[in-house]
């Protein structure tokens, strides 16, 4: 037998862990048809916003009876969330408070129609899921409505889109460090310092020159804000497929999983970027 020594064996690269082919095209594909919308007809916008919010809803309570058996009466949820979305365009807050609050109600009556058995889970998990998507959805239908609506959406899509895309090269090339290993293993500390700078560059850009009265010093702050909330987001959607089983919510968007896979650091931003907006430079 040979003592001759063994070649050492060779690094594994880095895997992304999804086709990033895929993930580019579908991500490019989606993006200029938002952009693309945003900017011809806000209220072609607002239905794409309702429509998001309806396959989200059904991805949702498709998993929830899947793994948990909870049934989540999916028809109320879906007129609500939808009726939510343009009470909050055409009325504001108070237009989303009420059609969220006539959605909770029609959950708890639709859900009477089945047996008693689970039903405080399920209605539970139904106004959970008016909250989490909806709800959250409207405060996009809301900075639609100021003078530079389209650029306020935009400004909120590129932070989010940016601390996420901070987040994952800088914890790709860099992260050693976990931050939430229990919830989301992937994450690191150093990727979440990467969100913080990506966010806090373009936020500074962006109020500066796309938000009408904006500073530099503003959009600091709200990157700073938005690379939080994006990553407390993405954190509580791990918690929730995690409790869950799965990995992905849905398979509708090829290398990226489901709707809500993609509406998960969106979600929660949109109330803090719609709430610093509003405080910097008024509704419009």
């Amino acid at each position: 037998m040979s003592d001759a020594p063994q070649p050492a064996p060779a690094p594994q690269k880095k895997s992304a862990g999804r086709d990033l082919g895929a993930a580019i095209g579908v991500g490019v594909g989606l993006g200029a048809v938002i952009v693309a919308a945003l900017f011809i007809v806000k209220a072609v916008f607002v239905g794409v916003i309702a429509v998001a919010v309806v396959v989200g809803l059904w991805e949702l309570t498709r998993r929830l009876r899947e793994r948990k058996e909870i049934r989540v009466p999916l028809v109320p949820l879906a007129v609500g969330g939808a009726a939510m979305v343009v009470a909050g365009y055409a009325r504001g807050p108070e237009g989303a408070w009420t059609a969220m609050a006539l959605t909770a109600l029609a959950v708890l009556v639709w859900r009477m129609t089945e047996p008693p058995e689970g039903y405080l889970k399920d209605v539970t998990a139904g106004v959970f899921a008016a909250f989490y998507v909806p709800f959250l959805a409207t405060f996009v239908a809301m900075m639609l409505t100021a003078d530079d609506g389209p650029r306020r959406v935009l400004t909120f899509l590129l932070l989010t889109v940016v601390s996420d895309t901070g987040a994952y090269a800088v914890g790709w090339r860099f992260g050693s460090h976990k931050l939430a290993p229990r919830i989301s293993p992937g994450k690191t500390r150093e990727g979440l310092i990467g969100a913080v700078a990506f966010a806090m560059a373009t936020g500074a850009l962006c109020m500066q020159f796309l938000i009408d009265g904006g500073t530099w010093w503003q959009g600091l702050l709200l990157g700073l804000a938005v690379a939080a909330s994006a990553t407390l987001g993405d954190l509580g959607e791990s918690m929730i497929k995690r409790d869950l089983g799965i990995k992905d919510m849905g398979t509708l968007l090829p290398g990226h999983g489901g709707i809500m896979d993609r509406l998960d650091s969106l979600l929660p931003t949109a109330p803090v970027v719609w709430l610093l907006l509003v405080l910097f430079v008024g509704s419009g």
